[in-house]
């Protein structure tokens, strides 16, 4: 199981002894693998960090997270062999820090990188603003490192483009009518438990939206909550991202229980048409698929006008980060001391 005992140090020598054994390997895809890197994006509040902890076996309290924080994992692969490293990036403030985004995805990560957005479902008003601003920014980053690596090694740029499609078969009837997120995605619907008690209408449609987006975007879709069973699933999951393990194939597509649905196993006839509360779907102008549905989910769940960016607080204030000596300096200079 992955630990969080080692320190950096520990780290570094593992990374240079991976290094020097596996010099001449790669996966099956042809990209060379020392570690992995897994991204954790979505609502404020919404259970990235619980997520976290139960990934690494850690049990303690979450925190808010209010900027992006750092956490890594390790895991044994075998007697006298180097261990996986897994790196856990988690961006707080929902969709109010945008910009930090592009600090943990790099050139040097990105062959390795996989994006985790977390949607809570008890909030089904926030669920399409949180996605499409977090998923836009996200894409256009990684699309801009894609272009400046195909500059300077167009092989690996041109094996990243195919490995987008990599869960898709090629006669899959969907190909032409998808675009695929350009790095491993998983959406995770969090807080199943206050989910599973709204009206069967409403339920619906977040289902079949849900389901619409993660095929849209070659993603894996799952819910979960603090269940020991659907956590158990969440975490089985994340290890397949973090540390390449073998990741379950069955699936739940049923809206009375939690949706469970692996990149490239449903279809967009298996989804269906958007579904409305509102029989006056007709009326409804949209030039894109992508747009009928946005126009139909908000249909029934307008966005709200409040801004994460609101929320944000300053961390230098937060009580969780004080250290007296800083703070006193920090006070002095604020009051114009010297």
């Amino acid at each position: 199981m992955p630990k969080a005992s080692d320190n950096l140090w520990d780290i570094a020598l593992a990374r240079i002894h991976k290094k020097e054994n596996l010099e001449s390997k790669e996966d099956a895809d042809g990209l060379e693998i020392w570690e992995r890197s897994v991204f954790f994006i979505g609502n404020k509040n919404g259970g990235k960090t619980t997520i976290i902890l139960r990934c690494l076996d850690r049990d303690e309290p979450p925190k808010p997270t209010l900027a992006l924080e750092y956490t890594f994992g390790r895991r044994a692969k075998g007697h006298n062999m180097p261990k996986d490293i897994a790196h856990f990036w988690e961006l707080g403030g929902g969709t109010s820090l945008l910009d930090l985004i592009r600090i943990p995805i790099t050139l040097d990560s990105m062959r390795s990188f996989s994006i985790v957005l977390v949607l809570d479902l008890s909030k089904p008003n926030d669920l399409w603003p949180t996605m499409e601003n977090l998923l836009q920014v996200t894409r256009s980053h990684v699309n801009k490192l894609i272009s400046e690596l195909g500059k300077k090694h167009s092989r690996i740029a041109n094996e990243i483009k195919q490995k987008m499609w990599k869960p898709m078969q090629k006669d899959h009837p969907d190909r032409e009518l998808i675009d695929p997120f350009p790095i491993p995605l998983v959406i995770v619907g969090s807080k199943y438990d206050i989910f599973q008690d709204f009206d069967s209408e409403k339920r619906k449609v977040i289902c079949k939206t849900l389901r619409f987006l993660a095929h849209y975007y070659g993603a894996s879709l799952m819910f979960t909550s603090k269940s020991e069973a659907l956590m158990l699933k969440t975490r089985n999951l994340i290890n397949h991202l973090a540390f390449g393990l073998e990741k379950s194939k069955t699936l739940s597509a049923d809206i009375n229980k939690p949706l469970f649905i692996p990149a490239g196993l449903d279809s967009l006839s298996q989804i269906g048409s958007p579904s409305t509360l509102d029989r006056d779907i007709g009326q409804l102008h949209a030039r894109t698929p992508m747009e009928l549905w946005k126009k139909v989910y908000e249909r029934t769940f307008p966005p709200k006008n409040s801004s994460d960016l609101k929320e944000v607080k300053d961390p230098a204030k937060d009580l969780q980060y004080a250290e007296n000596e800083v703070d006193l300096r920090r006070a002095q200079k604020d009051q114009g001391d010297p």
